[in-house]
């Protein structure tokens, strides 16, 4: 059975997108824990990070890097925190979030809470900021 996170990139289930190409996909988080809190997951589905070839883990770095740039220019910020849990879907991902603090990057703290047209536009925002 195809991963919550392939069902969401063959678009079978909708997501606020912030970037894409052939190989990587980024989309919010729709429990944020900062506004602009991304993920970005390759599209090959591999349930661990690790094991992703080393080609296809760069790649995802790289990718996961412009994203991080289009975040930080929408929603400044001191730096994009980026972590990588892989036990909540069973599909390897990149969390990319705003912080300004170190406890900004707290998966304990409470979630933000957004309208469809506010993770719209947050989607929005950041993807005009992306260059790939």
């Amino acid at each position: 059975m195809a991963s919550l996170f392939t069902r969401i990139i063959k678009g079978e289930i909708p997501c606020y997108k912030v970037a894409e190409d052939d190989r990587y996909f980024a989309f919010l988080d729709i429990n944020p824990l900062k506004k602009g809190h991304t993920l970005v997951v390759p599209k090959q589905e591999t349930d661990y990070i690790f094991d992703l070839s080393d080609e296809s883990l760069a790649g995802l770095i790289l990718f996961s890097k412009k994203v991080a740039k289009g975040i930080k220019s929408a929603y400044p910020c001191n730096r994009v925190g980026v972590a990588v849990i892989g036990l909540e879907i069973s599909h390897a991902h990149i969390h990319l979030v705003p912080m300004d603090s170190m406890g900004d990057m707290n998966f304990k703290n409470k979630k933000l809470k957004f309208t469809p047209e506010e993770f719209k536009k947050i989607a929005k925002n950041i993807s005009e900021k992306v260059i790939l």
